[in-house]
């Protein structure tokens, strides 16, 4: 269930900001693998935010998930995909000295087969986005 790249790490002390690469199918539709994300560490953690964390029980693994909401002990998260296991509701809440960073862009590589100048005008457009937080993110709770 490997989720980010392990470079999300490097500068994460000296720099604000880092980047991060998407592996796996857990934050679909938000983010798709491949995307490339830049992370502030030093960004405060709302509910709904999209988040790198180190997961609880293999801290050497790196995913990005949504903050749902807070609870005694740390975050609640879940991934966009409900049909992707790996969240919360597999290994419960997320202590705050797991938690990264906030993800606040996402670039989204051209694909091989993007020729036409069609689909590469298509793609410049849609690239380089902002990730906002989801407010939606409890009422996903609630409902699962």
């Amino acid at each position: 269930m490997p989720e980010l790249s392990q470079d999300a790490e490097r500068g994460r002390a000296a720099q604000p900001f880092g980047w991060a690469e998407v592996t796996g199918p857990s934050m679909v539709p938000t983010l798709y693998h491949g995307d490339l994300l830049v992370v502030w560490h030093r960004g405060r953690i709302r509910p709904g935010a999209v988040v790198v964390l180190r997961h609880p029980f293999q801290q050497d693994l790196l995913v990005v998930k949504r903050a749902a909401e807070r609870r005694e002990g740390g975050w609640w998260v879940l991934g966009d995909n409900a049909y992707a296991a790996g969240d919360s509701t597999d290994y419960g809440v997320v202590p705050d000295e797991l938690i990264l960073g906030r993800v606040r862009l996402r670039y989204r590589p051209r694909k091989p087969g993007q020729r036409s100048p069609f689909a590469v005008a298509r793609w410049a457009l849609s690239a380089v986005r902002p990730v906002f937080a989801d407010r939606s993110a409890s009422r996903r709770l609630r409902a699962r």
